[in-house]
């Protein structure tokens, strides 16, 4: 994949850019495997905001993901590699012998005709490929990795990025997560070989706010430049700091760097290392 950069006919174009999509196979999704995704814009069964900064943006199918692959030692061929507006990876139209089709995350390096697998046991440790921790060679990059054995892909689904493993010793495998985390996945977990594709997502310049409203964000309004009614931070002649302590949420809370794990949480004993701070 490479970006597009747009020229700057205009202010709002002149940093712009786009992935290109010349690797992608020209054609519609597949009917079958399209939801219609309702938009809630940020709201609960009550309409009440429990997500702030949400609603409006493009309408847009979902895609239904196979994040278990659970059709075992049955060879799959790539037949398509498809954009996917709910997410920053590319997704792979798999098709089976009995003509059964799924959508997955399309690994790095994987292309149209390529021949795929899933299993319970050993098999070829190609990009791809998925099967239990335990049988996949140790210091290689993985995604779309279980927590449990059975529950589908949680862990590492998003473009460019992968984990690595660094053992299988016990009852546990030993993985490294891309935030740089150390933790314990049981070895009977499911992970598909290789790094997620479309890594250079990252390079993507949106240039404009639109553009957010597209993706469904709405804007962002500081605290400082609010009342005190509406904000802990807000009142004051002109440009003031915070004025406290630490930051706050709109509720009083700390807020920016406060860790909001449950350190009572029954999977703690399971991390071995902190992600570093930032």
């Amino acid at each position: 994949m490479a970006i597009i950069q747009y020229k700057s006919t205009i202010n709002s174009r002149r940093h712009a850019s786009v992935a290109s999509r010349k690797d992608l196979t020209d054609k519609q999704p597949e009917k079958a495997l399209l939801e219609i995704k309702k938009s809630t814009a940020g709201r609960n069964n009550q309409g009440k905001i429990t997500t702030r900064h949400r609603g409006g943006g493009a309408k847009r199918y979902y895609r239904i993901i196979d994040w278990r692959r659970s059709q075992f030692d049955e060879p799959a061929t790539v037949i398509a590699l498809e954009y996917d507006p709910n997410r920053t990876a590319r997704i792979a139209l798999l098709s089976f012998a009995k003509s059964s089709k799924v959508y997955v995350l399309a690994p790095d390096g994987v292309k149209v005709g390529d021949v795929l697998l899933s299993s319970r046991r050993k098999i070829e440790a190609k990009a791809g490929n998925r099967m239990p921790l335990e049988f996949v060679p140790v210091g290689m990059n993985i995604h779309a990795i279980e927590l449990s054995p059975g529950s589908g892909s949680e862990l590492v689904r998003s473009a460019g990025i992968g984990a690595q493993l660094l053992g299988v010793e016990g009852r546990y495998a030993q993985i490294k997560l891309p935030s740089g985390e150390s933790r314990l996945v049981p070895k009977e977990s499911c992970a598909t070989v290789g790094m997620v594709g479309n890594a250079e997502h990252r390079l993507i310049r949106l240039g404009k706010a639109g553009r957010m409203r597209h993706k469904g964000f709405r804007p962002r309004v500081r605290g400082k430049v609010m009342n005190p009614v509406d904000h802990p931070h807000g009142g004051g002649e002109g440009r003031n700091p915070v004025g406290m302590k630490y930051p706050k949420t709109p509720w009083g809370k700390h807020a920016l760097g406060v860790k909001t794990r449950n350190e009572k949480k029954w999977s703690n004993k399971l991390i071995m290392q902190r992600r570093p701070k930032r």
